[in-house]
């Protein structure tokens, strides 16, 4: 997957912008208030204990738990496009392959 993205994605640099877009919005909107929002889910958890449970509370904490971590994902990939995108003004000789 590694040789794929590299060989086919980061060789572009309208491809690699777009993408660097697309990841900088998915970890904005991925992160926009989780922490928040996890607050107040274990807050619910600790005050009312197994109700909370029994009402979707820990599926909503495991569903608060896989958006911060597609969000993690997201800024790795911007972070790569954004280095690999750096590359490419600074140096004047074709990025290592």
């Amino acid at each position: 997957m590694r040789g794929w993205f590299q060989r086919v994605v980061l060789r572009r640099p309208g491809l690699v912008f777009v993408l660097l877009v697309a990841s900088f919005l998915a970890f904005g909107c991925g992160t926009l208030n989780l922490f928040f929002l996890l607050q107040a889910n274990i807050e619910l958890i600790v005050n009312h204990g197994w109700q909370a449970v029994m009402e979707g509370a820990l599926t909503q904490l495991a569903e608060i738990i896989f958006t911060g971590s597609a969000s993690m994902a997201a800024y790795v990939l911007f972070k790569a496009c954004e280095n690999r995108l750096v590359h490419w003004l600074i140096h004047k000789e074709p990025p290592p392959s």
